[in-house]
Formats: C-alpha cells, structure tokens, sequence
C-alpha cells in the first residue's frame, strides 16, 4: 500500500449541510443575520460593562466573560460557513480545520463554565447577600473566569494532539459546515477507540459537573427564596434568575441534541443534525445580549447611552 494514503491530507472538504446543497445559499442569509446581531449585542455589552464602573460588579463581570466567549464561538465558524453556503470555498487546509476544532470545543467548553460560575454568582447573590462582595470579590472572580478558561484550553488541547497522530484514509470530505471533534474522527484510519473515549469523557465531566452544580445552586435558591416573607420579594429574587436560566436552555438544549445524535442519533437525518449544530453556535451568541440587554436595566440604560 502506498504510505501516502496514510497521512494527513493536504486538505479537507466541508460540504455545508448535506442534503441542502441547493438551499444552502439562502440559510446563509438569516445566518449572516444571526451572526450580525450577536457581534452587534456582544460587542455592545462588552463596551458598556467597560466604560461603566458600576457594573464592575461579579454579575457584569461574568456576562462580559460569556460576550467574549460568543464573540470567539461565532467567529471561528461563521464566517467560514458563509463561505461554503455562498462561494462554495469548503476547501480548508489540516492545519486550519484543527484550529478550527480547538477553538470550537475550547469556547464551548468556556461558555459552559461561564454559566457554571454565573449560577454560582446567583447562589451566593441570593442565599449570602452580605457576603456576597466579598466572597466573590473582582480578583476571585477573574481567578474563575481564568480557571474556566485554563480547563478548556487543557481538556481540548489532547483531542487536537490525538488527531494529529492519527492517519487520514483516502476519505477527506466531511459532511459538516465546521469542523467538528467526532466528524474528523470518523474519517481517521485504525482503531479510533481511544479519540472516541475521550472525546465522551470530556463531554461527559464538562456537561455533567456544571450541570449539577448548576443545578444544586439552583436547588438552594428555590429552597431560599420559597421561604421569604412576602411574594414582591419572592418574585424579586426569581426575577434576578430567569435571564440566566433561558440562556442555559439556549446553549445546553441544541448541545446536547447535537452531541446525543452524534452517539445515538443514526436514524435522525443528517441535515437536521448539521442544522442543530451551526444553530448551537449562533443561537446562543446572538439571543445572550438580547435576553440580558432587555432584562436587566442597569446595562439596557448603558448600552442605550453607547
């Protein structure tokens, strides 16, 4: 057999959405659109916590972190996927669909976190609000945001190097609009068994630590706040929390389809299954400033002045 059939391609194709090759160049629209007002919101937020110094308080702080995070997430894909849908440029080289990868399971991983610490934020914001400034002062607080940041730059950064050791059959498209940690995997040659573990095992400890923790501060609150005195302070408190938690069902719910579909999914089409995924990197990004914008009026009022 001829040694070059195994080795890293000199490029891979991404295909868009299978089954939509046609339709493709009109979902880039109402995607621009998308990826226009997260840019927009996110941008907005980030130069309004900036120039306001009384919202350099941890709430703010944490919002900022997941601004960024959906700046990152949007544009390591966006911009590319139009590409494809438009000008039919797929081709993307070894190197920078690996880059790509990194980025998208790192920020993913990083938004995650961000609503992990936000949740935790709440807790204390709700259970402990004369502790609150001082437990969750600006350096711990920045201490987290690195924290979170430093287990997404280390969890992800093996999936990149396993990848690389990995030979590439003759089969270099990939039925996807991005490049995609499992999409890779199924084109690499051999055993892939090791890839495919860990890559579970990372989604499996991310997902489910912040998920419980989420869900235990969440516990705590509702246990709190079931026993204040009057129903104004009731509805107060929970007010404080809807933002946050319709901007976890906004990421968690296309992410976990998408990663479910990827083990268990085989009867579910493919399209459908793209769709979900490149809405799960625009939807969020774009509905986060919105929901937190129009819910909270300290920032509505800041951003408005921008």
């Amino acid at each position: 057999l001829n040694s070059s059939a195994f080795s890293h391609p000199p490029y891979f194709l991404l295909i868009g959405i299978p089954g939509l090759e046609k339709e493709q160049f009109w979902i880039a629209f109402p995607f621009c659109i998308m990826y226009g007002i997260a840019l927009l919101g996110n941008i907005s937020l980030l130069l309004a916590i900036r120039a306001e110094p009384s919202l350099h308080e941890p709430m703010y702080l944490f919002l900022a972190m997941l601004a960024f995070t959906d700046v990152v997430l949007s544009t390591s894909t966006v911009p590319k996927m139009l590409g494809i849908f438009w000008l039919g440029s797929g081709k993307t080289g070894f190197p920078s669909c690996l880059t790509q990868l990194f980025f998208i399971h790192t920020f993913s991983t990083v938004e995650s976190g961000v609503l992990m610490a936000m949740a935790l934020d709440r807790y204390v914001a709700i259970c402990c609000p004369l502790w609150h400034s001082s437990i969750l002062s600006v350096p711990v607080v920045g201490a987290l945001g690195s924290l979170v940041l430093v287990r997404g730059v280390l969890l992800v950064s093996p999936t990149c190097l396993l990848l690389c050791r990995r030979h590439f059959c003759q089969q270099h498209v990939i039925p996807h609009s991005y490049c995609e940690h499992m999409a890779l995997v199924k084109l690499a040659c051999g055993d892939t068994r090791v890839n495919v573990i860990y890559g579970l095992f990372v989604t499996f400890l991310v997902a489910g630590t912040d998920l419980t923790l989420i869900s235990v501060s969440y516990t705590m609150i509702v246990r709190v706040v079931t026993r204040l005195p009057s129903r104004e302070a009731r509805w107060k408190a929970f007010s404080t929390c809807t933002s946050h938690v319709c901007v976890i069902l906004a990421f968690y719910t296309p992410a976990l389809f998408t990663f479910l579909t990827h083990c268990f999914g085989q009867g579910i089409s493919p399209h459908i299954h793209i769709m979900v995924a490149n809405l799960y990197l625009l939807v969020p990004p774009m509905l986060n400033p919105i929901v937190y914008g129009v819910r909270t009026k300290k920032l509505w009022d800041r951003v408005v002045i921008l």
